[in-house]
């Protein structure tokens, strides 16, 4: 099993440093007049995800509308492959990735990151009724995340605890997956992002169904991705995003989609 985890995350490392090395090279850099295309997972509520109208929209959606409005930058939001993201960006299908994207050091080794805007945990999951109380009760259980994601990387970086499990960890594409294979008993538990559980938890009316252990995978921050080459463009955005934080429009949208859950979560 030991074995198995390093192989894992050996080869996320080289599928993620690939394309990104090649493309670094290349000198390539965001186009102002062009626009941007910003690649985001359509099913991460509230960060960027379709309403029921069918129409997207997202806490990270509104923020971009208000930074880019204020650089006088054009752009478009792109539905992506998340478990493809860093090879969309490095190949130019996409000139950002912005959805709940947190920043680690295996990440940061390929891509250009903003400052940080979003503190988050990666968190456990259980139903209501599991006998499950901690990570060392997770022996022998199924545990599932998405593929790609943050929440991955917390789990393989915790060999030993990944060795004590029946299986490796399941993956699916989205979390909305991860969270059908968790009410259907597939899985015992999930870990995922908080601030993703949180509001599909009270969108859902469903919290009262499941339980957040106290053991956790560590805390974490979201940025925006670049690469590399995009230094210039990256010292205007984030001087831009300092500028939001301090004149108040950032908690007037951050307000927007987390009042309710920040309150919850007190």
């Amino acid at each position: 099993m030991k074995k198995m985890v390093k192989l894992v995350l050996s080869l996320l490392v080289v599928f993620s440093i690939a394309p990104s090395t090649a493309f670094a090279q290349s000198g390539k850099t965001i186009d102002r007049e062009a626009g941007v295309v910003i690649g985001f997972d359509d099913t991460f509520a509230p960060f960027g995800f379709k309403n029921e109208a069918g129409d997207h929209v997202g806490f990270d959606l509104d923020l971009a509308a208000e930074i880019l409005g204020r650089m006088e930058v054009d752009y478009s939001f792109q539905p992506i492959d998340w478990s493809m993201k860093e090879t969309e960006l490095n190949t130019g299908n996409i000139d950002m990735i912005w959805n709940g994207y947190s920043i680690t050091p295996e990440r940061e080794e390929v891509v250009l990151f903003s400052e940080p805007y979003i503190e988050n945990r990666q968190i456990i999951i259980v139903p209501v009724d599991s006998d499950v109380k901690s990570k060392a009760d997770l022996a022998g259980k199924v545990l599932a995340t998405q593929e790609q994601s943050a929440s991955l990387e917390a789990i393989l970086a915790d060999e030993e605890f990944v060795a004590t499990l029946g299986s490796d960890p399941v993956t699916y594409a989205t979390f909305v997956e991860v969270f059908s294979d968790l009410n259907n008993g597939r899985v015992d538990a999930i870990v995922v992002d908080e601030t993703l559980a949180s509001y599909f938890l009270e969108q859902n009316d469903s919290a009262a169904d499941y339980r957040t252990l106290e053991d956790n995978f560590g805390e974490e921050e979201y940025g925006v991705g670049f690469r590399k080459s995009d230094d210039a463009f990256v010292e205007e955005f984030n001087a831009t995003l300092a500028e939001i934080i301090e004149d108040g429009k950032f908690d007037e949208i951050k307000a927007n989609w987390f009042t309710a859950i920040e309150a919850e979560q007190e």
